[in-house]
C-alpha cells in the first residue's frame, strides 16, 4: 500500500502525517523568547576583572568589621541605660515544626480562629474538649520565671530596682500582629469558651492586671512568640530607665537578684541566665557580625593575593615558552 510521507514533520520531531490527515506543526512560535534570541550578557572572567574584585571586597569588609567589633566590645553589660534580658541555651526555637505551631489569625483576634484554631497547633490545639488560646507549641512553652533586682545598700533592707514591663515588644507586633478578640466588656468574657495552654499556670486573660498589657497583647508573651534563629538566645525582659543624667541608672554597689523559678530546663539540658546590657547604634552586645565581616574580608583579600601570585607565575612561564619557541 502506498503511504504519503511528510519530511517536514520528521524534521520538526513529529510523526509522519497519516493518510488523509492534517499535519501537526510542532515548531515553536517565532518569538525571541521561544527561539532563544533574547539579548544576553556573559562576563568574561580574567585576572584584570577578578583580582580587583577580591581586593575591593577585602578593603571594604575588614574596616567595617573592625568598627562593628570595637563598637560591640565597648558596650558595657552592667551600667548605663540598662536593658534586662533573660537567656536560654540549647532551646531550639528554630525547629520547623515548632516554628509552624501557632495560629496567626487567632493571635490577631479573629473570632472564628479563636474557637477553631489551625491544625498546625497540634497537639496543643484543644484540651478538655475546648480550644486552647493561645494554641501551639510556641505559646505552650512560654518563659515564665519572675526576675526581681535589688540594690543592697547600707539600709537594713534591699532597695528594689524599678523594672518597666512595657515597651519591650516591637511596635508592629504590639499594634498590628497581636490583637485581643472583640466582644464582651471584660477580657475574661471574650475568652470564656477557651482554655489555657497545658503548661500555663493561669489563662491568657490573667497575664497582667493592666488592660493594655493583658491577653494576646501582653508584651512578655509577644516577645516570646518572636522565635529565635539559634539555640542559644536572649530575649528582652525588662527596661531600667535612666532617671537623671547626673546619676547612673545602676549605681556601683552590691545587687541581689531574686528569681521565682517556674521554668524548668533540665528536660532539654538547657541553661538559664540573666543579662544587664546597654545598647549602641547597632543594638546590644553581639560580636558575631563584626567577626563575620573581618573573616569574609580577610579571606577575600587572601584569595586575591594567592590568585595574583598564580597569575604572575603562569603569565611569566607562558611568555618564556613563547620566546623559546
Amino acid at each position: 500500500m502506498a503511504m504519503n510521507y511528510n519530511a517536514k514533520d520528521e524534521v520538526d520531531g513529529g510523526p509522519p502525517c497519516p493518510p488523509g490527515g492534517t499535519a501537526k506543526n510542532r515548531r515553536p512560535d517565532n518569538t525571541a523568547f521561544k527561539q532563544q534570541r533574547l539579548p544576553a550578557w556573559q562576563p568574561i572572567l580574567t585576572a584584570g576583572t577578578v583580582l580587583p574584585t577580591f581586593f575591593i571586597i577585602g578593603l571594604i569588609f575588614i574596616p567595617i568589621g573592625i568598627g562593628i567589633f570595637v563598637t560591640s566590645n565597648n558596650i558595657r553589660e552592667i551600667e548605663g541605660n540598662v536593658f534586662m534580658y533573660y537567656g536560654l541555651s540549647n532551646f531550639y526555637q528554630n525547629h520547623r515544626r515548632y516554628v509552624k505551631s501557632r495560629d496567626d489569625s487567632q493571635l490577631n483576634g479573629d473570632s472564628s480562629a479563636l474557637l477553631n484554631p489551625s491544625k498546625e497547633c497540634e497537639p496543643y490545639r484543644r484540651n478538655e474538649d475546648k480550644p486552647i488560646a493561645p494554641c501551639g507549641a510556641i505559646a505552650n512553652s512560654m518563659f515564665n520565671d519572675t526576675l526581681e533586682l535589688f540594690l543592697v545598700g547600707n539600709e537594713s533592707y534591699p532597695i528594689p530596682i524599678p523594672l518597666k514591663k512595657k515597651g519591650i515588644a516591637w511596635w508592629t507586633d504590639k499594634n498590628v500582629k497581636f490583637r485581643n478578640p472583640p466582644g464582651g466588656e471584660s477580657l475574661k468574657e471574650r475568652f470564656k469558651d477557651t482554655t489555657k495552654p497545658v503548661n500555663w499556670v493561669k489563662p491568657v486573660y490573667m497575664l497582667d492586671s493592666e488592660p493594655d498589657n493583658n491577653g494576646f497583647i501582653n508584651e512578655d508573651f509577644i516577645v516570646w512568640m518572636r522565635t529565635a534563629a539559634l539555640p542559644t538566645f536572649r530575649k528582652l525582659y525588662r527596661l531600667i530607665e535612666r532617671k537623671s543624667d547626673l546619676h547612673p541608672t545602676l549605681p556601683a554597689g552590691r545587687y541581689y537578684l531574686n528569681i521565682t523559678y517556674n521554668y524548668p530546663v533540665h528536660s532539654f539540658d538547657g541553661r538559664k541566665r540573666m543579662i544587664l546590657s546597654t545598647i549602641s547604634w547597632m543594638g546590644g552586645k553581639n560580636p558575631f557580625l563584626g567577626i563575620a565581616y573581618i573573616a569574609i574580608g580577610s579571606i577575600s583579600f587572601l584569595l586575591g593575593v594567592v590568585l595574583l601570585v598564580i597569575n604572575h607565575k603562569y603569565r611569566n612561564s607562558s611568555n618564556t615558552a613563547d620566546i623559546t619557541i
